[in-house]
């Protein structure tokens, strides 16, 4: 374990997220290289009353660590296959990228977000979902175990024989019930896929709706989003098996057959995302309308699929019902009253970036669920600066607690 203080050497490159709008400065960052070094800087946070946070790849933080310690664990980056079982088991540093290096000579794929450089455990403990996931699910639904050191410094493994809540819990509800020191979790024979983005000219408007209409009825192994960028449309597909063509004749395509470890398809970063059970024309012309005035991308997600149809085991992902995202990187200040009427008034935590708006993510059951295993694993909410289902709802859980008490 090596620590490092304001002034030293690599303190200023260690401390810095990816959003450039956060500019924090821990009390002091800990480079874990084993699992003792994460008990180490848990303990040490503690004797100090110093809050603690969790950093990889900077990708999933959105609080300022300002004052805490900030445990760094890039260093932990293992990657291991099991190709007869099909399970990857990973360390808390690891990138996608890493794990596709090492499944795609197998033929194995796991389910990956749109970027190799996404850090795999904050992705899937926030529920996870990739290009994959219309055949195979979320990235959480596939964990098949999760290692964890508890706020009082426990090492916990968990599966569905052990501490099932909390193994339950992790599968999509976030990094607050303590900080994960390793995955395993499925990999899936898909070695090829058709992949790549199509660029569609004309009406905005009528692309995106019939790209609606076109989306409803794909089979479960094409995923696809269309994006408005530029006064264009461009729809992104991923197909497993066979290549599906769009509806109409792209001005330009690049869609190709190629391992799926080059498939890297991007996302839009979600100043605004909700779901949608419908996307009305009113929804569509409400997003145009937001391009065509202040350049916003927009980005129109196709979910169901596997996604709508988990195993009675599967984690506290919500609204798996819904078809459609809409996803705006430059939300006008009216857009979200614009859109209430047809949005579901949901969200999705890989997508949230306000903590205060985390709770979005889950029905009012599985909420409710969350809450007790945090109030059992994380009773003092030690755990609150990593993306989970929400720090206010953790502290009404305490204050409720201890009014019981």
């Amino acid at each position: 374990m090596t620590t490092y203080l304001p002034g030293d050497a690599e303190y200023d490159l260690l401390r810095k997220p990816l959003r450039a709008d956060l500019d924090p400065h821990p009390a002091m960052i800990v480079k874990a290289e084993r699992t003792e070094d994460v008990r180490g800087a848990i303990l040490t946070a503690r004797s100090q009353n110093l809050p603690l946070a969790v950093q990889a790849t900077g990708h999933g933080t959105h609080q300022s660590t300002d004052g805490a310690v900030l445990l760094r664990t890039n260093e932990m980056a293992a990657v291991l296959i099991d190709p007869d079982r099909r399970i990857a088991k990973v360390g808390p540093g690891a990138t996608w990228g890493q794990v596709l290096k090492a499944a795609a000579p197998l033929g194995l794929a796991p389910l990956s977000g749109s970027s190799p450089t996404v850090g795999v455990t904050g992705y899937t403990l926030g529920g996870g979902m990739g290009w994959l996931a219309r055949k195979f699910g979320f990235a959480a639904d596939s964990v098949t175990k999760a290692r964890i050191v508890t706020a009082e410094g426990r090492l916990l493994t968990t599966s569905a024989d052990q501490y099932p809540d909390l193994f339950w819990a992790l599968r999509g509800g976030g990094g607050n019930f303590g900080i994960v020191t390793g995955l395993e979790f499925k990999l899936y024979p898909v070695a090829k896929v058709y992949a790549g983005t199509s660029t569609l000219t004309g009406d905005l408007f009528e692309n995106l709706a019939a790209y609606r209409d076109w989306a409803l009825n794909l089979p479960d192994e094409v995923s696809s989003a269309a994006v408005v960028r530029d006064n264009l449309v461009i729809v992104k597909t991923l197909s497993i098996g066979h290549h599906v063509p769009l509806w109409t004749e792209p001005a330009t395509t690049d869609v190709r057959e190629m391992g799926y470890a080059e498939a890297s398809m991007g996302g839009t970063a979600a100043r605004y995302f909700d779901y949608f059970a419908k996307l009305t024309d009113d929804v569509l012309g409400a997003a145009v309308a937001n391009h065509e005035e202040n350049g916003s991308t927009v980005e129109i997600r196709h979910w169901g699929g596997a996604l709508a149809n988990p195993g009675p085991d599967a984690g506290p992902v919500g609204h798996r019902d819904m078809p459609f995202s809409v996803i705006l990187d430059n939300p006008s200040a009216t857009i979200a009253d614009e859109l209430s009427p047809d949005a579901a008034g949901a969200g999705f935590l890989n997508f949230t970036g306000d903590p205060k708006k985390t709770e979005r993510a889950y029905t009012t059951a599985n909420l409710k669920r969350l809450r007790a295993v945090k109030s059992f694993y994380d009773p003092d909410n030690f755990f609150h600066l990593n993306a989970g289902f929400g720090a206010g709802d953790a502290k009404r859980v305490i204050a409720k607690r201890r009014r019981s008490a």
